[in-house]
């Protein structure tokens, strides 16, 4: 029986002529330079983007060298392209006064996405509590989400996955209970959160705060706002019982937080924002202090020779 002419399948000349060589070429991932108009922030990205003085730094060096290391981003729907990782390097190159940046484009679904802008974030020194937080929470969530598709786990009878936490904590260099107690951070209204980040309220004590309700913690801004105080560790634990027993009303939190703490009296605190002003830009803390000590040194003995006057 004789086949059709039309079933018959002929070769394009390029796949006549192409090796294998540039076959494979062709499926690696190429660097391209997008117009910086084309790139979206990725939805929901927790990490902020500032314009301080390391984005200055960055953007200068940019300027001077380019972008060394290329943004990962992914094709949208709607047309552009959206940022995974290159948030910051987007933002140098803009007050760099560019008009393109080179990108990795790939092919990712929306859990794929969320792992790698999380992963190349978390590798950066300064990392707000509140960021920590959220990206731990969005990586948490994606894993979860992997963990249901059969073709990403095991069938085998017998195999013990490790749990979506475990693997967050393992791969952030961190423990289980620490993951999750950043995770806690996100139940903090914004405004008590933005107390973590700026160091107005130690991580333990916040913690302990993310369980108040909603409504608590607003009122709990209140308290703190007419007796000029933060929570201590003790304090948030208190503060946590009475709400668990119902009993948490904004005379209770202001009768906690006018309590004085133990050691304020013969506190200290010079914070690095208060002594910067005072040093180079180029003082490390440890010059800094040894200088402060030596200048205090110094008042010392004048003190005392005028006393022995």
């Amino acid at each position: 029986m004789k086949r059709s002419a039309k079933n018959i399948k002929l070769a394009s000349v390029d796949d006549l002529f192409s090796t294998e060589e540039s076959r494979a070429d062709e499926s690696r991932e190429k660097i391209i330079e997008i117009p910086l108009t084309e790139l979206f922030p990725f939805k929901d990205h927790p990490f902020k983007v500032i314009d301080n003085e390391a984005m200055f730094d960055t953007a200068e060096s940019v300027k001077q060298y380019g972008v060394l290391v290329p943004a990962i981003a992914r094709p949208r729907d709607e047309g552009g392209y959206e940022l995974v990782a290159g948030h910051r390097r987007k933002r140098a190159c803009e007050l760099a006064e560019l008009d393109t940046m080179p990108v990795i484009v790939r092919n990712l679904d929306d859990d794929e996405a969320v792992i790698i802008m999380v992963d190349s974030n978390l590798q950066r020194e300064n990392i707000l509590p509140s960021e920590r937080a959220f990206a731990f929470k969005l990586k948490l969530e994606a894993i979860k989400r992997q963990g249901a598709r059969t073709d990403l786990t095991s069938t085998q009878v017998g195999t013990k996955l490790p749990r979506a936490d475990e693997i967050v904590a393992e791969q952030a260099g961190s423990s289980r209970n620490q993951v999750q107690r950043y995770i806690r951070l996100t139940h903090l209204i914004p405004e008590i959160l933005s107390m973590v980040d700026e160091k107005k309220i130690a991580f333990n004590p916040a913690v302990e705060l993310s369980f108040l309700k909603k409504e608590e913690q607003t009122e709990l801004l209140d308290a703190m706002d007419m007796e000029q105080a933060t929570p201590s560790l003790s304090q948030a634990q208190r503060l946590k019982k009475f709400s668990n027993e119902g009993k948490l009303t904004l005379e209770v939190m202001s009768a906690i937080m006018s309590e004085e703490k133990k050691g304020d009296l013969d506190k200290v605190t010079l914070t690095g924002d208060k002594l910067k002003k005072y040093f180079p830009k180029s003082y490390t803390p440890k010059q800094m202090e040894e200088t402060i000590m030596k200048l205090l040194e110094g008042w010392h003995k004048k003190r005392t020779r005028d006393q022995e006057r």
